[in-house]
């Protein structure tokens, strides 16, 4: 994936069946389906790939045990499918994780074992393992931090881990072809109408500040929780459609947690439920739910819900985290319908919406990673269903994404890459396959690869995105900055001063993830 190349099909195509605004889950996920049906595709990302939401989750595929609290059956064994679907089609990227809730009431066991025994009955052949009750003594041995006063016993079952961002990219490089470009870095200007009909729209290359304009038979819209702002470019006065809501996670060391097994803590002061997970040798301690007025592109944790996030966990860890204990803290925002009544954040359902305006632009609202590759299928069959491109069958449900590698070791950080490891560990000398950090993995040919052939453009891209230093250590990923920056100038042909600016606007950003 080279972005001169895309830049290259750009220019050669006079019109294309697809555009795609946004480049996270469901724009990516697209892309993938619109690339596999054999259409002409072009996907534009104002940012880069995978920058907001889709980068920011907790980091699990999963039906959603709080859905199947809520009622939203329909929602759970779509997702628990996708999960299965998405397990079989990457499984490099996708692992089994088993979660213990631990039980301090007589009669939490038997509830919470029954409600798990029908989330494994809803998946089905798809399903990862069988959850099961187990004693006071068993949860102890999995969960040697467990807060143990009043402890009774508790429940495991089963679901879905995975690197977000790590996906994302893995989307793009599924999706790229002959037939597909991608491009990140270019932000959407407006839309081109004919009679009233969207055949088109006008964009600007943030790297070469060059401007585009491109026919295409459909736009599909899938811009998250940005997604009403392109919606007003179609309709100016159109009414509020999607409200955002927060949430944050801290990243705590893996002594909080000692465990390979997660913890969910089934009730919260709200009525949520928290996650304690174990990735990449941290501990991932969310989310939040939290009404937001509006959405930006790099939201910051509120002090409330640090403070939220540090009470609850601690009701449940021997070992009880603080503030000074916080290696990382982000936040991600989710883009829910908006509803006229007066329901909270938590109650509005996780499924997706495809809207269909008067002019024939496709706009995607709400969904969830997990179940990103139907809601790209249900958005290419909407284009379809009204007559804007010729029917092509889905082809993604037995889709080998990216570097599908059967078998990997998970402990390994360079899983990721699948099946394509050792081209990248070939890159350089050998050398270039030293860590530049003692507490996550990163190396001068993880940067160069990431550059050659990921369509990483900054510092940021690096270390947030390409590897999860930010999220894992913010202090840690601020001390190698310098070194990754000068290894990318290198890759780059960049000067000093390339240099310098990214380092002022690197310090700038991990603010955000630093409390």
């Amino acid at each position: 994936m080279n972005r001169n190349d895309s830049i290259v099909k750009l220019n050669k195509v006079l019109e294309w069946d697809i555009v795609i605004i946004g480049g996270g889950a469901s724009g990516l996920g697209i892309a993938v389906d619109a690339s596999k049906r054999g259409y002409k595709t072009l996907l534009l990302e104002k940012h880069d790939f995978g920058k907001g939401t889709s980068s920011r989750s907790t980091k699990l595929i999963h039906g959603g045990v709080r859905y199947l609290q809520n009622g939203d059956i329909t929602l759970v064994i779509e997702s628990l499918k996708e999960r299965g679907i998405l397990k079989r089609n990457a499984p490099h990227l996708v692992q089994d994780l088993s979660f213990v809730i631990p039980t301090y009431d007589w009669w939490a066991s038997p509830f919470y074992g029954i409600g798990m025994k029908i989330y494994d009955m809803m998946a089905g052949k798809l399903g990862l393992g069988k959850s099961v009750i187990i004693s006071k003594a068993e949860t102890e041995k999995l969960i040697p931090n467990v807060n143990k006063k009043g402890l009774r016993g508790g429940v495991i079952y089963h679901d879905g881990q995975f690197d977000d961002s790590r996906m994302a990219i893995t989307l793009a490089l599924s999706a790229n072809s002959k037939k597909t470009a991608l491009l990140n870095y270019c932000n959407v200007d407006g839309l081109i109408k004919n009679n009233n009909e969207i055949i088109g729209l006008s964009f600007t290359d943030s790297i070469n500040s060059k401007k585009y304009q491109v026919k295409s038979k459909v736009v599909i819209n899938a811009t998250g929780v940005f997604a009403e702002e392109i919606i007003r470019m179609d309709q100016p006065k159109i009414e509020k459609m999607i409200q955002p809501s927060q949430g944050v996670h801290i990243v705590l060391e893996k002594k909080f947690l000692k465990s390979k097994h997660a913890i969910l803590i089934p009730q919260t002061s709200d009525g949520r439920v928290l996650f304690a997970v174990p990735w990449k040798n941290y501990v991932v301690v969310g989310t939040t739910d939290t009404h937001i007025k509006n959405a930006s592109e790099e939201p910051k944790p509120l002090k409330e819900e640090i403070d939220f996030i540090l009470k609850n966990a601690s009701k449940y860890m021997t070992i009880k985290p603080n503030k000074g204990d916080i290696k990382s803290v982000f936040a991600g925002l989710r883009p829910l319908a908006a509803t006229s009544d007066k329901k909270s954040t938590k109650e509005v359902s996780r499924s997706h919406k495809i809207d269909i305006s008067p002019s024939g632009l496709i706009s995607v609202l709400g969904g969830k990673w997990t179940t990103y590759r139907k809601i790209s299928e249900d958005a290419i069959d909407t284009a379809i269903s009204i007559k804007k491109l010729k029917k092509k069958k889905c082809k993604t449900e037995k889709t080998k994404l990216f570097g599908y590698k059967k078998k990997v070791d998970f402990s390994d950080p360079m899983h990721v890459y699948g099946s394509l490891k050792k081209k990248v560990e070939s890159l350089g000398s050998k050398d270039d396959n030293i860590s530049l950090s003692t507490k996550f993995y990163i190396t001068n040919n993880i940067i160069e690869w990431s550059i050659i052939h990921e369509m990483a453009l900054t510092l940021e891209d690096i270390l947030a995105r390409r590897t999860r230093c930010i999220f894992l250590d913010s202090n840690e990923s601020k001390l190698i900055a310098p070194n990754v920056a000068k290894k990318m100038a290198d890759v780059l042909e960049k000067d000093q001063e390339w240099i310098d600016t990214e380092l002022k606007n690197f310090n700038k950003l991990i603010k955000n993830y630093t409390v």
